[in-house]
């Protein structure tokens, strides 16, 4: 006589972590992932190795500079050792705006278990070059780094850039120590670089780029004290589809720019020239030629354009899309319908505050490009993020 069948009662805590992982990751609900791990001790460890992401509250925003050293948030190593020994396997870390965060605090990353690939340190007053000596040490799969405002010198820099070869996006905006000889150690290591911010750095003309990977197609380079050796070392990699070298010093001749037509930059998509007063007919004409493939150009306070610039415009750039133009004090009418008659592609022109334009040819312009959008708004940034 055959026995009766038993059956052993079972519940998802019979289940093993793998199992109870994929579970974790169905969940959409912040609130259901948060309160998952409230079940017990074995799914608060499963919710840690789940987690890949860790910001702090007081970099969800970017607040004044000026404000920095009051509302900074005070991290301890104690503190940011306790984070990353409950979390490890992070991909990404914030800690911007952590104003008191200091080298030392970075001492566990050397340590880390996890592969980081994203570290943010914008406004961490207290990191210096020591501090990239950790990040290097422990973080050798680190893509994105920001460093917006770190007393950082080019020693950091050179350090990182041997420590970090897989480095994509690296910035260093607002990093006065910081010159050309630490931009060639990243430029020159890091083979796989796609973008750079170097906005407001004093200490750099640019010539660090020269002999740059093909890769890098995104350059900020703002309020920089670029030189023409500068520029071309820019271009010189070739892939280049963003560029920002808006408020070039004015000592600058407005020729210089014309490298960027140079032939290296055909793959230009971007250009944001906006406040470069100096910048003439001759550089126009030769970025109008040169860069084919131009979809938006920010050329607002350029008042060194003129007629055969606008002129150059039209008849070259057939896949302009949006055209800056405000406050430009040399766009007469002929130079509008200049614009009028070529840019085939145009759909946004911004152009509000011009002085040599009549009103007569502004509406000559609206009735026969009446799918192009008017707008008086002027933008300092363009392009992607912005």
């Amino acid at each position: 006589m055959e026995e009766p069948l038993s059956f052993t009662r079972t519940s998802i805590l019979h289940l093993p972590n793998d199992c109870l992982s994929i579970v974790f990751q169905f969940l959409v609900c912040s609130s259901d992932r948060e309160s998952f791990g409230l079940t017990c001790h074995r799914w608060l460890n499963i919710q840690n190795t789940c987690r890949r992401s860790l910001q702090f509250h007081s970099s969800l925003a970017l607040p004044n500079v000026s404000s920095l050293s009051q509302s900074g948030l005070v991290v301890s190593a104690f503190h940011l050792h306790r984070l990353l020994t409950r979390f490890q396997h992070l991909h990404y870390l914030s800690l911007s705006c952590c104003s008191e965060l200091s080298d030392s605090c970075l001492t566990f990353l050397q340590f880390y278990p996890s592969k980081l690939l994203y570290l943010n340190l914008d406004c961490c007053f207290g990191i210096t070059d020591h501090g990239l000596l950790l990040v290097a040490a422990g973080c050798s799969s680190l893509e994105v780094i920001s460093l917006y405002r770190c007393n950082i010198t080019d020693a950091g820099l050179e350090t990182l850039a041997n420590g970090c070869s897989a480095l994509k996006h690296l910035n260093i905006s607002y990093c006065p120590l910081v010159s050309d000889c630490g931009l060639r150690s990243v430029s020159q290591s890091c083979c796989q670089l796609e973008a750079v911010k170097i906005s407001h750095c004093s200490g750099v003309n640019g010539t660090g780029f020269k002999g740059c990977s093909p890769t890098l197609t995104r350059i900020d380079a703002d309020s920089c004290n670029l030189v023409p050796e500068g520029i071309m070392g820019i271009v010189s990699g070739g892939g280049l589809e963003y560029l920002n070298v808006s408020r070039v010093n004015m000592w600058i001749s407005g020729a210089t720019l014309a490298v960027i037509g140079a032939g290296f930059a055909t793959r230009l998509k971007i250009l944001n020239l906006w406040l470069c007063r100096t910048v003439g007919d001759e550089s126009i004409a030769a970025i109008a030629r040169g860069c084919p493939l131009l979809q938006e150009w920010n050329l607002a306070l350029c008042h060194g354009v003129r007629i055969a610039g606008w002129q150059s415009i039209g008849i070259n750039c057939n896949k302009l899309e949006k055209l800056h133009v405000n406050r430009c004090r040399n766009l007469c009418d002929l130079g509008l319908q200049a614009l009028r008659e070529g840019c085939k592609r145009l759909l946004v022109l911004y152009i509000g505050r011009t002085w040599k334009l009549s009103a007569t040819a502004i509406e000559v312009f609206k009735i026969c490009r009446g799918n192009v959008k008017i707008s008086e708004e002027e933008i300092m940034f363009i392009g992607p993020g912005n």
